[in-house]
């Protein structure tokens, strides 16, 4: 084990994409892959898409974010993520709500945090550039994806995405591509599957989030999409992305992205660390 005693921690969600959040201010708490895993099952442990462990910042940084995916892989951002993060820092007193500097695997980032009440708030996220890559044709996608196609490439944004723009997809075509696309860039990418939505500059998705599986939401990804639409021409600077867990704003300007949406904290929780041993154990 890596820890002993107790672990606090909480549970948010952005548009149901779910976190588990570690406030570590003395920097002693190291996760194993194993309880990583565990903590995210939604049947033996708690459930979420990934663990978040929030330290002090330095420098800039009023806050430092380490997160992992549901399969204790490590991942650079999460736009929803990053709102959870600091939701959970404001509550505990740690940053207050407005502008709170954050250290990311992808480089420092900027929330706008509003406080509603002690359960729910909403952040405004400096996402940086999408950086657009290679165009994909329809060779380059399974076979399931390719009917209705409009548009696919990939994009950096600060994690890596293929983006595929065309018909809504069906969950067997989402679930037999999603995989395969996931695997078809090094080191895996998050896979957004969009289309347009009614009424003007407005996209719906879904996703299949490297390390994670298909997610009710993705903040990066919903920036991917918004990205590559407006490259395109297909939307202008403000985008409206609607995930299946709850709608995302997106802002396209000069110097980079932003990203607004809602944040929900869920649960305040107390896990036994010879009891998740014994899990982990069994697990095995």
């Amino acid at each position: 084990m890596t820890f002993s005693g107790q672990l606090r921690l909480t549970k948010h969600h952005g548009a149901g994409n779910d976190f588990l959040v570690v406030l570590d201010r003395d920097d002693t708490v190291v996760l194993s892959d194993d309880v990583v895993r565990l903590l995210c099952d939604r049947r033996r442990g708690i459930g979420a898409d990934g663990v978040m462990r929030a330290r002090a910042g330095s420098g800039a940084a009023a806050l430092t974010m380490e997160l992992r995916n549901a399969d204790g892989s490590v991942a650079e951002m999460s736009g929803n993520g990053i709102r959870c993060l600091v939701q959970a820092a404001v509550e505990a007193g740690w940053v207050s709500p407005g502008v709170v500097a954050v250290a990311t695997g992808a480089g420092l980032r900027h929330v706008e945090f509003v406080r509603h009440d002690a359960c729910h708030g909403r952040g405004r996220v400096d996402m940086g550039r999408a950086v657009l890559g290679d165009v994909l044709g329809p060779d380059d996608l399974p076979v399931e994806v390719r009917s209705g196609l409009r548009h696919a490439r990939l994009v950096d944004m600060g994690n890596p995405h293929v983006v595929v723009i065309g018909a809504p997809v069906d969950d067997k075509a989402f679930a037999a591509a999603g995989p395969v696309l996931e695997r078809s860039v090094p080191g895996r990418a998050n896979v957004e599957f969009a289309w347009p939505a009614a009424g003007p500059d407005a996209f719906e998705m879904r996703v299949f989030e490297r390390g994670v599986g298909e997610t009710l939401a993705c903040g990066t990804g919903s920036c991917a999409v918004a990205a590559a639409a407006h490259d395109r021409g297909l939307v202008g600077a403000v985008v409206r992305i609607d995930n299946p867990g709850g709608r995302l704003e997106v802002e396209i300007g000069a110097d980079g992205i932003w990203l607004a949406g809602p944040t929900t904290k869920v649960a305040d929780v107390t896990v036994d660390a010879a009891a998740l041993c014994d899990e982990v154990q069994v697990g095995r």
